[in-house]
């Protein structure tokens, strides 16, 4: 049998390191399965959603550098699209091949016919179909190229018919050049910062995710400037550890000691951050943002001097430019503040809950004191994010996975699957939300046909409690955000593996500590109180007058129950607003 389009695909995934595609297969995309069985080097990954697919594609690129998902035509593609949007939004590379009908039905509105062009547009930095075999292996090495140097989803079209015809080679370079360049501003840039940082005796660092792998260095920075260190959600696991200047998270899910730390300062030096939050951002002090992608540049926030660089090249010739202060009120202070922040994040943890109320900052506590020192951790958007970016810590060797700039919910779970099977030998501990694992749930069935031992610990409060705080704050009611979910316990036993229900506070810790002793997967269905309240760091007026607002017309509304107990879960935040 000669070698066809599909094949040759295969190999150029191989040769870039690419060991599995998720998907769902069937009628265009068969030939391509059949090219996986046949190398033999690459594994095919039958996922239940192409949704599915694509997140745990986002979570392999970010471990990894590069991934690979698919989707058959039609709705196979448009399956693909929130995935794909993640990730392209998150800045990870990933392969999407979207197969398509055969190209003499191009055109003709043909059954579960897509235009990939139009679809894909908006998520992708590299998009086009082949039509030809020629075409084929050079717009795939084009795909790869963009995905890696563009950090993004690159979409290759292919057309079923195409895959099973007869390849060219092609007399293009099929290797990657993984460039690795020095990327860092001019001299008299770097002299003019310099100049700002030493003038001013009051200085706050903010790092993101752009920081993570120049920690020594922002730490000596640090240590230079007597500068607080805060960070992003993406930020935390890369700036948090062993770092005695840390102030913690500002933003929505964020500490008030990071928010006071940047308004108190002279100058707030953000770096690699493309913190998306304008409201917690400072607007009377002087700002400087240093990035590698000059086009993110001030669009957060008004700036004294914008810089481009990557942040350890960046910092590495700044240091020797900055001038020891020996000042350190202004540290000293913020660390105080922290300190007290983190007393009291410590009493929602010690709260004894009750029956089917128990508190999920308890919840994240544990998972936090029993996970392994490089577990890697996926958090589904809403409170379970919030509960894990105040809990669980960094240790340097821990990662977090989220959808944490698409803000999708149903991720945490996919998210998983990627990472365990990326890291077969690591703890994969995934925090779900009630409503996000229900979006997802038949892939299930996925976790135990490969039976890959992720813990899945689910904080049910049989709400969705972020959509629940946002129309309270509006001075809403909640309206129909209440869930009445099936037993999650026996739906995982259902799909052949452990599940564990806990109903009270004492039996969190056993229960967590059994999970990640087992060899395969558990899911451990806790029951959470659904009255917790995540406060962000900033309380606006119109914020606390809604939720007053919102309190009342609950009582109106002979609701009274649910008011007492909100007040009796969240009586020091509350307090925290009055």
């Amino acid at each position: 049998m000669s070698k066809q389009v599909a094949d040759q695909l295969v190999e150029m995934l191989v040769e870039n390191g690419v060991k599995r595609i998720y998907a769902v297969t069937g009628d265009s995309l068969n030939h391509l399965n059949d090219a996986v069985r046949r190398n033999g080097k690459i594994k095919w990954i039958h996922v239940r959603h192409e949704e599915v697919g694509a997140y745990a594609a986002a979570a392999e690129a970010e471990l990894e550098g590069l991934a690979c998902c698919a989707g058959s035509c039609g709705p196979g593609h448009v399956h693909l699209i929130n995935g794909l949007y993640d990730a392209h939004r998150t800045g990870v590379p990933v392969i999407a091949i979207a197969s398509t009908i055969n190209t003499s039905e191009f055109g003709q509105d043909y059954f579960q016919g897509t235009n990939t062009i139009k679809l894909f547009d908006d998520c992708s930095c590299y998009n086009q179909v082949a039509s030809t075999p020629e075409q084929a292996p050079r717009m795939f090495q084009a795909a790869i190229q963009h995905a890696i140097h563009h950090k993004g989803v690159a979409v290759f079209g292919l057309p079923g018919d195409v895959s099973a015809m007869p390849a060219e080679e092609s007399n293009v370079s099929r290797q990657n050049f993984r460039c690795e360049t020095v990327l860092r501003p001019a001299g008299h840039e770097l002299q003019n910062l310099a100049e700002l940082l030493n003038k001013h005796p009051k200085v706050t660092i903010f790092c993101g995710y752009g920081a993570r792998e120049a920690h020594d260095e922002v730490l000596k920075l640090a240590a230079a400037l007597q500068a607080p260190i805060g960070y992003s959600f993406r930020g935390k696991m890369g700036m948090q550890y062993d770092n005695p200047y840390e102030v913690g998270m500002t933003g929505l899910l964020g500490l008030p000691s990071a928010y006071h730390s940047m308004h108190e300062a002279d100058i707030v030096l953000l770096l690699g951050t493309d913190f998306p939050y304008t409201p917690f951002m400072p607007v009377k002090n002087k700002i400087v943002q240093i990035d590698e992608k000059p086009d993110k540049l001030g669009r957060r926030a008004k700036l004294e001097l914008g810089l481009c660089g990557k942040i350890k090249d960046t910092v590495e010739v700044l240091l020797p430019l900055i001038d020891q202060k020996e000042d350190d009120s202004f540290l000293k202070a913020q660390l105080n503040l922290y300190d007290k922040v983190k007393q009291h994040l410590q009493t929602y943890v010690d709260n004894i809950g009750e029956e089917d109320f128990i508190q999920p900052e308890y919840v994240a506590s544990i998972i936090n004191e029993i996970a392994a020192k490089d577990a890697i951790f996926t958090l589904d958007t809403g409170m379970s994010c919030v509960w894990g970016a105040r809990y669980i810590q960094a240790t340097g060797q821990r990662k977090f996975l989220g959808s944490f700039n698409h803000g999708s919910m149903a991720n945490a779970m996919p998210m998983a699957i990627g990472a365990a099977l990326c890291y077969p030998g690591r703890q994969v501990i995934a925090l779900c939300g009630d409503g996000g694992l229900s979006m997802l749930l038949g892939d299930l069935a996925t976790i135990k046909q490969y039976n890959l031992p992720i813990k899945l610990i689910v904080f049910n409060n049989r709400a969705l409690g972020m959509v629940k705080l946002e129309m309270e704050v509006s001075g809403l009611p909640d309206n129909e955000t209440d869930m009445v979910n099936p037993d999650f316990a026996l739906v995982a036993q259902a799909m052949g593996f452990k599940g564990i229900n806990v109903h009270h506070q004492q039996d969190v810790k056993e229960a967590i500590g059994q999970a990640v002793k087992e060899d395969g997967p558990v899911l451990v269905n806790i029951f959470t109180n659904p009255n917790a309240l995540a406060m962000p760091p900033k309380i606006e007026w119109e914020q606390a007058k809604g939720y007053a607002i919102t309190m009342g017309k609950l009582i109106l509304g002979g609701r009274m129950d649910e008011v007492m107990n909100t007040i009796k879960s969240n009586y020091k935040h509350l307090w925290d607003v009055i």
